[in-house]
Formats: structure tokens, C-alpha cells, sequence
């Protein structure tokens, strides 16, 4: 099942505190970049982001999905509604994310 527009508009507009957030479609799915650097994606309508070390920091009980098969693991939020903390946690995860890798 693929994304929705729809959904990827409520999250862009949920993390519109941010600023350089962008996206690319891929296959259905949708990659998200802060700043140039990819921290998660919407994979069946659902918001997954990177497990890195100030994201766990964050989320006390973390819900690890796969976003499809053959992927590594990513972490499902589901406190999409508060705008506030996603600000913070993509914020927070930022400096621990991979450098974008060079073509």
C-alpha cells in the first residue's frame, strides 16, 4: 500500500515549525530531509524515523516497524499531534544523523 498525499501534507504541516524540511517520492513512499539530511520517511501511511541515540532519548517506549521488506527497522511516532515535540525531536536527532552522502 502506498502513501497518501494527504498524509504527507498533515505531517509537513505538523513539522512546519522546522525549517528546510523537504521530501522525495519514492516508490509509493515518501523520504523526509531536515536540513539535508534524511531522518525518516512515510511508509504506508505511517511516520517512521531513524533510531538514532537522542530519538530514544525522547521516545520512552519506542515501536520499531519496518518500513518494507528488506529494511532496517526504523521507529514508528505516533504522537503526531503535537507539533511542538516533533519540532524538538527532529531538532534533537539533527546532529546525530548520517552526513548526506556525496555523488
Amino acid at each position: 500500500m502506498a502513501s497518501s498525499k494527504e498524509y504527507l501534507d498533515f505531517i509537513l504541516e505538523q513539522l512546519s515549525e522546522l525549517e528546510d524540511i523537504s521530501y522525495r517520492k519514492m516508490m509509493g513512499e515518501y523520504i523526509l530531509y531536515y536540513k539535508g539530511k534524511i531522518f525518516g520517511g512515510i511508509y504506508d501511511d505511517r511516520f517512521l524515523i531513524k533510531p538514532v541515540k537522542s530519538a530514544l532519548a525522547m521516545i520512552s517506549s519506542p515501536i520499531y516497524e519496518t518500513p518494507y521488506e528488506g529494511a532496517k527497522d526504523m521507529i514508528l511516532v505516533e504522537n503526531i499531534d503535537d507539533r511542538i515535540f516533533l519540532s524538538d525531536l527532529i531538532n534533537a536527532m539533527y546532529d546525530d544523523l548520517p552526513e548526506k552522502k556525496k555523488k
